[in-house]
């Protein structure tokens, strides 16, 4: 029996992308502890009922902040001081950092990392961003030195992360369908009475959020019926939304917002057609996977961890980024044609099934961690 620690900058994320992974290495004899920045009590709950043991660490996920940083190193040594921890899991920039040197500093046998994105630090949008992706790849380099294996979600990142020389060797790279989905939890709903739009993120700019909401603006004026629904929060991130831009959707009518859902089962099933318009890095966006499960079609961009998730024409459409008539376009076609809709909602269920089941994913990353 082996003692894993498992570090995400999200607590939310625990559950909703890590939670089958750690269910299945408790299943196997292992003791599980995650840790994130302050759980709310239906996360801690949730960890609790799938034999996980949580404690709270402090990390800010955003920026780069030398002594805000500093301390939370600090405390994670001291927190693998106390767990001794035989394993160390870490995912999301800031904890595979940190968590990667911390391991090394206090000695821990052995050291994994999944990198889910690239996140705004490779981004590139602006001055500040490059500045923080200079950093970044230092630290990347210096920290992923220390890994037994690292865990890419999409072959553009582990390439990207290959030429630039921040793992060593291609041998320690695995590529893995994304964080996989629980094909049995998100399962085909029947498709509501008329034709909507679904898409769920965190608001920031680089999700393709004012692409989606230029979209519903220019099919609502041709089909004024039509609903473009949104989901999720607006994020301490320095290109989120503005609040004052989501209030504004919200009174023309343009888009219904549904706010931030921990359960996104209803959301999906009320919803015809799933869209992701993001520019962002991504690894491989979760909740494209979730609506591939319940079997709806797909418009998302032709980029890294989006374009593997659709066969463009057969389970939906990959469209430029940043490309609003690409993406009205697109729209437009599942309005015109309904039937299509039923059509490459079956074909996403299938590669749901075939790609992204989630105990497929686990089984090469416990098998890799010589946790089965």
């Amino acid at each position: 029996m082996a003692c894993v620690l498992v570090l995400g900058g999200i607590a939310e994320s625990l559950i909703t992308f890590r939670g089958s992974l750690m269910q299945e290495m408790v299943a196997a004899g292992h003791q599980v502890f995650a840790c994130s920045p302050a759980a709310p009590k239906e996360i801690r709950d949730a960890l609790l009922e799938i034999g996980v043991i949580y404690q709270e660490i402090d990390i800010d996920r955003t920026g780069i902040k030398p002594l805000r940083d500093l301390r939370t190193l600090i405390h994670i040594v001291r927190l693998f001081k106390t767990i001794k921890p035989d394993v160390f899991f870490g995912y999301t920039i800031k904890p595979v950092i940190y968590g990667s040197i911390a391991a090394r500093l206090s000695d821990v046998p052995k050291v994994y990392s999944m990198i889910s994105g690239l996140g705004y630090a490779f981004s590139k949008t602006g001055v500040r961003s490059r500045i923080i992706g200079v950093i970044a790849q230092r630290l990347y380099r210096l920290a992923l030195s220390f890994n037994q294996k690292v865990f890419f979600q999409n072959p553009d990142n582990m390439r990207l992360f290959t030429e630039m020389g921040l793992i060593k060797s291609q041998d320690k790279a695995v590529l893995v369908n994304g964080s996989g989905v629980d094909i049995d939890v998100f399962r085909p709903a029947l498709f509501p009475s008329s034709v909507s739009f679904l898409l769920i993120a965190r608001l920031i700019k680089d999700k393709g959020i004012y692409e989606y909401v230029e979209a519903a603006r220019i099919i609502k004026q041709r089909y004024p019926e039509v609903k473009f629904r949104l989901v999720g929060f607006i994020d301490n991130n320095p290109s989120a939304i503005s609040e004052q831009d989501l209030n504004s959707w919200i009174d023309e009518g343009t888009i219904e917002y549904l706010g931030y859902l921990l359960d996104v089962h209803p959301a999906i099933a009320d919803s015809s057609i799933y869209v992701l318009p993001s520019f962002y890095p991504e690894g491989t966006p979760h909740s494209v996977l979730e609506a591939l499960a319940m079997g709806r079609p797909v418009i998302t961009t032709d980029t890294p961890g989006c374009r593997e998730t659709v066969i463009d024409g057969e389970n939906g459409f990959l469209i430029p980024a940043k490309n609003v008539q690409k993406l009205v376009e697109a729209i437009e076609y599942f309005i015109d044609q309904p039937a299509e809709i039923e059509r490459m909602g079956k074909v996403s269920r299938q590669i749901a099934e075939d790609k992204y089941d989630v105990h497929k994913v686990n089984a090469v990353i416990l098998n890799t961690m010589e946790l089965s």
